[in-house]
């Protein structure tokens, strides 16, 4: 007697997994390339601060490594509730300037898609996806931006199980020349392009990925050759009232005081201290958690703040923030990391621990958070 068994399920969530796991395995590496890349990216991006100048390598650099950062997830910092609508029009806007043979159009849904977002990092994400369609159309075409709600129930078999609850979907639908199976397959696995040489990294939709799973969102293509691309993003919605927009002040703050500078890359230490010192600022330089304990220990009362690298070997930013926490509960502490802010970073402020900013940073960022911490 011969017994059938149906094993579609079973498939299914091999196949769920295996796209996890292999997903997770890169967005790893990239984390990890993106870090010490960072580092490097700081010794020069600070000299050039320094110097008041700016240039197009460096830039280059900083864009190449939070597309690395995007990738691995590892990009998800000052998330506030922003209108998704909002930021596609304004994105669409600057985007059809630059590419005015291609129509865009635009159906946004009447209620507004209010999303827990980082702007900078869904801009990214749609200039990544504009750029790729109007790569597909070298002549011209159109380009299609539409936004709904929906519901869990709603977004239909995919690789993938989403969480239960509302989202906000975006559709970016170009007439391109489309993707055969094995690059609809590939196209979010980082360096992977179909561009010649010198024209792309590889790492624009792998970025794109990495940005929306961060946001707890979900990303996919449908494309076939001769038929255009559709890229779908589903955003949880948010509860919670619409945030002001913030408006940076790009001048550098100087002030009074004496910071403590913890790194154990030489390099970032030099620049960090040189940085903080042309603000006016005096600075005690560690080389090590141990170090930065010492000399805290020492004068507890002399120290205004402590800019604390969170990645070290031996006595970790973690352990060294405990210990300056024991001796003055009061200390205010910056954490710095080549990493964007992560779970790690983000137990440390629910300790207590006053910010956060990311490598390479210029002048004007550093002095804009010293000032503000001080103040606080």
């Amino acid at each position: 007697m011969q017994i059938l068994r149906d094993i579609t399920d079973r498939k299914k969530m091999e196949s769920q997994l295996q796209f996890a796991q292999r997903m997770e395995a890169i967005g790893t590496l990239a984390g990890g390339l993106a870090h010490d890349f960072n580092n490097l990216m700081m010794g020069i991006l600070g000299n050039i601060s320094i110097m008041m100048l700016d240039t197009e390598i460096t830039q280059s650099g900083s864009k190449l490594t939070s597309q690395l950062l995007g990738y691995a997830r590892k990009g998800k910092f000052e998330l506030k509730v922003l209108d998704l609508n909002k930021i596609v029009q304004d994105s669409a806007e600057i985007f059809s300037r630059t590419r005015k043979e291609i129509a865009i159009h635009m159906d946004l849904s009447s209620t507004k898609s209010l999303a827990e977002m980082d702007r900078s990092q869904i801009e990214q994400v749609l200039f990544n996806l504009f750029i790729n369609a109007a790569d597909a159309m070298p002549d011209g075409g159109d380009l299609w931006l539409k936004t709904s709600i929906v519901q869990h129930g709603d977004i239909g078999q995919k690789p993938y199980t989403p969480a239960s609850g509302s989202y906000a979907m975006l559709q970016v639908t170009d007439t391109g020349h489309g993707m055969d199976t094995e690059t609809r397959n590939r196209v979010f696995d980082p360096f992977f392009t179909t561009k010649e040489m010198g024209r792309g990294t590889g790492l624009g939709l792998a970025s794109a990925y990495g940005i929306i799973k961060a946001h707890a969102g979900y990303i996919e293509v449908a494309s076939e050759i001769g038929q255009g691309t559709t890229f779908t993003i589903y955003l949880p919605l948010s509860k919670r009232k619409l945030s002001e927009a913030f408006k940076g002040d790009a001048k550098i703050k100087f002030g009074k005081g004496t910071i403590l500078v913890v790194d154990d890359e030489e390099m970032i230490l030099e620049i960090g201290t040189e940085m903080i010192g042309r603000m006016g600022y005096k600075t005690i330089s560690a080389r090590n958690g141990d170090e930065a304990i010492s000399f805290y220990s020492e004068n507890p009362d002399g120290i205004d703040l402590v800019v604390l690298d969170l990645i070290m070997p031996g006595t970790s930013g973690s352990e060294t923030f405990e210990r300056l926490k024991q001796i003055n509960p009061g200390v205010k502490v910056l954490l710095a990391s080549g990493y964007s802010i992560d779970s790690q970073a983000m137990e440390l402020i629910d300790r207590g621990c006053n910010g956060f900013i990311q490598k390479p940073y210029n002048l004007e960022d550093l002095s804009r958070k010293i000032d503000e911490l001080l103040r606080s």
